[in-house]
């Protein structure tokens, strides 16, 4: 299974091939260029780097959301389009899966963190053990001081990744919670976790429709 797999739900844009859970290539930008800009000659230079066609690809990838509304809209946007060019499957998955797949390394809890602005977080939690990632809450829009309530009943090492990684460890810091903070360069999402997210639902014999595939912004504005 092929997978090219797109991630611009935030600052960094990245596209990426994998095979069978194995990353064929990977390609990244946090230039401050608009991902309309970027995005898309990021994935046909990859294809063309790796002599892959398009139509090599078994299924297209996205990270739906949560995240940044605009950059959201034109990986969800770009996805469809190759999708219905090239007639493949499009699957969308949740951003804060995406990340935590593509970061997990160690046995424990893991915090997705993105910066909601307005005082919130986008967040969801993992618990990650013997290489298998079960879900412990949805993807969901609340305040950092409603998250440290619910991390207090946790024992063991909380990872925390995401761009809101850092606002809530040092938020959080003085709270004698069991946080750990990932290195940076595990903080930004990656096309690799997504292209991990989508095998686990094709998997579990989930289709991707690229008709259906929409965005999911958890709230409003």
């Amino acid at each position: 299974m092929l997978i090219l797999a797109l991630e611009s739900s935030a600052k960094a844009a990245s596209a990426a091939l994998c095979r069978d859970g194995v990353l064929i290539a990977q390609s990244q930008q946090c230039s401050g260029l608009t991902h309309s800009c970027t995005l898309l000659p990021m994935a046909e230079q990859m294809l063309k780097d790796t002599n892959i066609a398009l139509s090599d690809v078994d299924a297209i990838a996205v990270a739906r959301g949560p995240g940044s509304f605009t950059g959201i809209r034109i990986g969800v946007s770009t996805a469809k389009g190759l999708a219905w060019g090239a007639q493949k499957p499009a699957i969308g998955v949740s951003t804060l899966e995406a990340m935590t797949r593509g970061a997990a390394y160690a046995d424990g809890i893991y915090c997705a963190c993105m910066d909601a602005r307005k005082g919130q977080i986008y967040n969801a939690l993992f618990d990650w053990t013997a290489g298998t990632l079960l879900r412990r809450t949805e993807d969901r829009a609340i305040a950092i001081s409603e998250l440290s309530q619910e991390l207090q009943t946790i024992s063991g090492p909380v990872y925390l990744i995401g761009d809101g990684a850092k606002l809530v460890f040092d938020t959080l810091k003085d709270e004698n919670l069991p946080l750990q903070l990932l290195p940076e360069h595990l903080h930004q999402q990656r096309a690799s976790g997504v292209a991990l997210a989508a095998m686990e639902k094709i998997a579990a014999n989930e289709t991707g429709d690229a008709a259906a595939l929409t965005p999911n912004y958890l709230r409003q504005a």
